[in-house]
């Protein structure tokens, strides 16, 4: 008798354990777990797998755990009828269900949903072994069998390349900082503490952007957001030109090195669509909105107001005219070369870097085989580079 209940308990506990990380494989997205077996967690490439086909989990593993709950209600069962007879057997039996219920299946539930991923790597193994033993119950119990359909090589090419684009995206998300989005100073469009909500509107208009930050003294003190929601308000009422200082809203700043998942998930929890970037010296270094950081994960995101010219554009065989703002890695992508991205962000800070000042138009620098000769600036900023390997490709052939 006593064997049996313990037999009982034991199924009954791998039946809990079994539900719990089944939740907690569930809750668990498969990024984090490719994210978690990158940098050696051995359970996490097993999760990582699993996940790979997560429609077939829960009927998979969900068959063993429904099997091992009944294995658990059976010793119990057969040793109380030994024991006892008649309203006392069915108490028990009632009592018993009901812990079947609670511990094998609610409150692990529970656990593992407020558990992701540790919980699922931790149990790796049962989960594997799991989905293994259900998936092979189902085609026993199976009634029909439907043939397979064989899926067209070109898209299911296409659907991997989309999955890992994804997957790539999501990595590289995680470890980007507020610097390397950011719209640049020397490229915000801002508004004098002194102007009417009359000029802010103009401004708007101009330029077509929701939000224009409020400067005080200069770039690097900015005191205030004017929303063009609120100028509208006021045009609608018909009220005279008002201080954008009255209407103007508070400026949320943040560090040039903060984390952007952690920027994002600060601004969907307080609201806030545009941030001031600031840097070690308390200087502006520019701003990010959230259709930056967004754009940051599933690529640029263009509406019928987007008039901006392309970052890269083709002159010639082996010749590109670049935005200067363009990253130095996918520069170093275009161009199949090594370039050193880890000193640089942007293209014109390569150029700058190279030059060891603010270079003039036309003047050319190499570097690695390409050639970067500047073809505008603005200020003292560089705009536009024309990129080139055609001199070091002829030189090799």
């Amino acid at each position: 008798m006593i064997v049996a209940f313990v037999c009982s308990v034991l199924l009954l506990g791998l039946a809990a354990g079994l539900r719990a990380s089944l939740a907690s494989l569930i809750r668990t997205p498969r990024a984090d777990a490719l994210h978690d077996a990158a940098e050696g967690d051995p359970g996490a490439v097993r999760v990582a797998e699993l996940l790979e086909d997560r429609p077939r989990l829960q009927p998979a593993i969900g068959m063993v755990h429904s099997a091992l709950l009944v294995a658990a209600a059976l010793p119990a069962a057969w040793a109380a009828t030994e024991l006892t007879f008649g309203w006392p057997l069915v108490l028990f039996l009632v009592v018993f269900g009901l812990a079947l219920v609670v511990l094998g299946e609610l409150l692990p539930r529970a656990w593992g949903r407020d558990h992701p991923r540790r919980l699922a790597y931790r149990l790796a193994p049962m989960l594997d072994i799991a989905c293994r033993l259900g998936d092979r119950a189902a085609d026993l119990v199976a009634e029909d069998e439907v043939a397979d359909v064989p899926e067209d090589p070109d898209t299911e090419a296409a659907q991997d390349e989309e999955e890992r684009r994804l997957i790539t995206s999501v990595l590289e998300f995680s470890e980007t900082i507020v610097r390397e989005v950011m719209v640049p100073r020397t490229d915000m469009v801002t508004i004098g503490s002194d102007a009417s909500s009359g000029e802010a509107l103009n401004l708007v208009i101009e330029h077509g952007y929701s939000r224009i930050p409020v400067t005080g003294e200069g770039t690097d003190d900015i005191v205030g957001i004017v929303y063009a929601k609120d100028l509208l308000r006021i045009m609608d009422q018909g009220a005279g030109p008002q201080p954008v200082t009255e209407l103007m809203r508070p400026v949320y700043f943040v560090p040039e090195t903060k984390r952007v998942p952690d920027l994002l998930r600060d601004m969907q929890a307080g609201k806030v669509h545009m941030a001031v970037v600031v840097d070690e010296f308390g200087g502006t270094a520019g701003l990010v909105t959230i259709e930056d950081l967004i754009e940051e994960l599933v690529g640029e995101i263009v509406d019928e107001y987007d008039t901006e010219a392309p970052l890269i554009e083709e002159t010639g065989e082996h010749e590109y005219l670049i935005d200067a703002r363009l990253s130095v890695e996918e520069l170093g992508q275009l161009l199949a070369v090594e370039l050193p991205h880890e000193e640089w962000d942007t293209v014109g800070g390569l150029v700058l870097g190279l030059a060891g000042r603010v270079p003039r138009k036309d003047e050319s620098f190499e570097h690695e085989g390409v050639t970067l000769t500047v073809v505008r600036v603005q200020g003292r900023r560089i705009a536009q580079v024309q990129a080139s390997t055609a001199h070091r490709i002829d030189t090799a052939t």
